[in-house]
């Protein structure tokens, strides 16, 4: 997630980042898979241009079976949001079908979960706002019995330790944002967000997903989604993954998409509104989608920069790690990392080539491996910010030694006002602190090591822990293993030491 919040050290500077029809019932019009582009055809370079196509149409691909067994997880109540969430439930596929009436303001929707029992136990919960109603619920295609208290949905059915099961519901209803955990300005509310116009769009780290699907709604959590949805057209349903189908008939638009790597709840998005598509590609060939308001004008080129942001990702944590992209611009205020479909916020700051890579950054750390607990959310944060500091240096934004003199500046304030960015206060969900203070350690370690040495062990933590959730311990003894270096004393006083830490790094 981008960070708008800024230290008074940095006011007068760029702020820096801290997210089926039948046959029977036959289109009026179908929008049919189209060829991959050559290289040839490519509209768009990849330059840091960004330059696309205006208007394109986006490229169909077909749906394959989801292989679930990539998504097995080992569910963990999280220490910082434990009311969230249940360890009990191991979700492989969310298939969601959504229906939205902008008019109503009402989402009809369907729901089928097939998850594995991560212990035995007499009942289960998932999350779901209170503004939906829960119609018929199955287990196994049989009837199941539910209790509502608050978000909680409790299923009364025993589960058997890693038994599969299928649990399908129907809900319909008015969904809410949720109350989010913060005081940063740019958010207060997270998850299904409704503006003026009925348009949608969806934000939710650390929860929120639950406001509009059930789910077990905890980072250790990864699971796959197939998503259709349904609204009127010309408008169109954006969600994570692959596009697999585009049908507008009698008046409404469905689109189908397909995740077909495991995500955290929180890495989900949903947009519905009047989008133009256009693409371009980066310099390996990895197709770049974006999706940005009809008529949208200033800040376009600036979002299509994201394909050469890639290139210059990939020269340092390796190749893009998903297998499509996608850039989708909504009214927030802010910016998320929702896995391979970045969710924008539709102003200057968040549109700026600077944001734009640090969400990017993100689809490795934080995507590709995501923190098993919100106590870890800084795994995320302090590299893609240093990601961050390096591009600005490098694309002659900000120069990198004034950026880390100020952070450094500004780090007691933060410990002070928000704790450690390993033991922060829970009701300030993505302060300053997350961001500033790690991506100053990991900095601290890329001078003692090496651009070189740093970034190979940088790839290689992604490599061992591609598609899972980890924690703090497992990063802390990866990066001593790699380096031979006793550095326990070292993470500790970065990560939840109340005073910062002189310079240095301890030698092998």
């Amino acid at each position: 997630m981008s960070l708008r919040r800024r230290l008074p050290a940095l006011l007068a500077c760029t702020a820096l980042l801290a997210g089926c029809s039948s046959s029977a019932d036959a289109p009026d019009e179908l929008t049919t898979p189209t060829a991959e582009p050559s290289a040839a055809d490519d509209s768009g370079t990849g330059t840091e241009q960004g330059a696309a196509a205006a208007s394109s149409e986006p490229v169909l691909t077909e749906p394959v079976e989801q292989a679930l067994d990539t998504a097995v997880s080992e569910p963990v109540e999280d220490s910082v949001y434990p009311a969230v969430g249940d360890p009990r439930v191991d979700a492989l596929l969310y298939d969601l079908d959504l229906s939205w009436d902008p008019d109503a303001r009402r989402l009809t929707a369907s729901a089928a979960l097939t998850f594995r029992a991560a212990r035995t136990a007499p009942r289960f919960q998932l999350d779901l706002g209170r503004g939906l109603t829960v119609g018929r619920v199955s287990l196994d295609g049989e009837p199941v019995a539910f209790a509502r208290r608050g978000k909680d949905l409790v299923l009364k059915a025993p589960i058997e330790a890693d038994a599969r099961y299928e649990l399908t519901m129907d809900y319909v209803g008015t969904p809410r944002p949720a109350p989010a955990p913060t005081t940063r300005r740019d958010f207060s509310t997270t998850g299904f967000t409704i503006t003026d116009t009925g348009e949608v769009w969806t934000m939710q780290e650390p929860f929120g997903a639950y406001t509009w699907y059930p789910v077990n709604d905890q980072p250790s959590d990864k699971a796959l989604y197939d998503v259709t949805i349904t609204a009127p057209a010309p408008w169109t349903g954006i969600s994570n993954g692959h596009l697999t189908q585009l049908v507008t008939a009698d008046g409404r638009t469905s689109t189908s998409w397909q995740l077909t790597e495991p995500a955290s709840s929180y890495l989900v998005t949903l947009a519905i509104g009047d989008y133009a598509h256009s693409s371009n590609t980066t310099a390996g060939g990895l197709r770049v989608d974006y999706w940005t308001p009809r008529g949208m004008v200033l800040g376009v080129d600036q979002v299509q920069t994201a394909a050469a942001s890639i290139d210059w990702i990939e020269g340092r944590l390796g190749p893009y790690p998903f297998d499509s992209l996608g850039l989708v611009v909504t009214a927030s205020q802010s910016a998320m990392e929702t896995q391979t479909m970045v969710t924008l916020g539709n102003n200057e700051y968040v549109l700026s080539p600077q944001v734009i890579a640090h969400e990017l950054v993100h689809q490795w750390y934080g995507d590709q491996v995501s923190p098993a607990d919100w106590r870890d959310v800084w795994l995320n944060e302090g590299m893609t910010m240093l990601m961050q500091w390096i591009y600005e240096d490098e694309h002659d934004i900000r120069p990198l030694r004034g950026t880390i003199q100020q952070a450094r500046a500004g780090d007691q304030g933060l410990r002070d006002e928000y704790g450690p960015p390993g033991a922060y206060d829970p009701q300030q969900f993505g302060g300053s602190n997350i961001y500033y203070t790690p991506a100053l350690m990991w900095n601290e370690l890329r001078l003692a090591l090496g651009d070189d040495e740093f970034f190979r062990i940088a790839r290689s933590w992604l490599g061992q822990h591609d598609n899972t959730s980890v924690t703090r311990e497992q990063i802390f003894a990866h990066w001593e293993s790699e380096t031979g270096r006793e550095l326990s004393d070292f993470f500790a006083r970065w990560i939840t030491g109340r005073t910062t830490p002189d310079a240095g790094v301890p030698k092998a």
